[in-house]
């Protein structure tokens, strides 16, 4: 049995990571990939749970991260660890990042409890790959108004999204062989394109 692939996909929201997921989905099914999909925070049913709290009750930014991080060690036992271990290809829709990024970066909460909080949740279980969709605070704003209606993080002002953006830019200047940054400011077509380039250049036997 060939071994599993994770990759996730970050960005700020309206960034249009989700939008290209389901594209990377049928690119490695293309090649005989069993592709599973799954997202954070969520995934599972106790997570999906917790992911409905945290978008629509009010709470304090540690009991944010906290209820992201419960959710995401469901996740890891249920979800990712069996598809890697039965040799999937599992995308991600979110993963640590995204708490480095929003409740680090946005929400300022030190690395000091972020870390730590990670390697303890997770044991070793991270993406291979992260595609980063990284785009502007201000043109993702606008997506999202003609895209849906707002949850509690994205009423958020522009200025969190700038530092979400920045702790974004921190973890991949931390990892420049995990993640990949893609440019997501032009057409859906041209950061497809951006996207396959980055899967091929990955991937070439796939």
């Amino acid at each position: 049995m060939s071994p599993g692939r994770f990759i996730s996909f970050e960005g700020i929201d309206g960034a249009g990571k989700s939008t290209h997921i389901q594209a990377v989905a049928d690119w490695f099914r293309a090649r005989g990939a069993d592709v599973q999909l799954s997202r954070e925070p969520g995934g599972t049913p106790l997570a999906e749970t917790l992911r409905d709290i945290v978008l629509h009750q009010p709470m304090g930014s540690l009991t944010e991260l906290l209820l992201m991080f419960a959710g995401r060690r469901d996740h890891i036992e249920t979800v990712i660890r069996p598809a890697l271990a039965a040799g999937k290809t599992l995308l991600c829709d979110r993963f640590t990042d995204a708490s480095f990024a929003y409740q680090g970066g946005g929400r300022g909460l030190p690395l000091s409890v972020l870390e730590p909080l990670a390697d303890w949740v997770q044991e070793g279980t991270e993406p291979e790959l992260t595609l980063w969709f990284d785009l502007p605070a201000e043109q993702a704003a606008a997506r999202r108004a003609s895209a849906r209606e707002a949850d509690r993080i994205e009423q958020q002002d522009l200025d969190f999204f700038e530092r979400v953006r920045a702790g974004y830019a921190a973890r991949a200047a931390q990892a420049p062989q995990r993640i990949a940054r893609i440019d997501a400011s032009g057409t859906v077509e041209q950061v497809g394109a951006a996207v396959r380039a980055v899967l091929a250049g990955r991937y070439p036997t796939c």
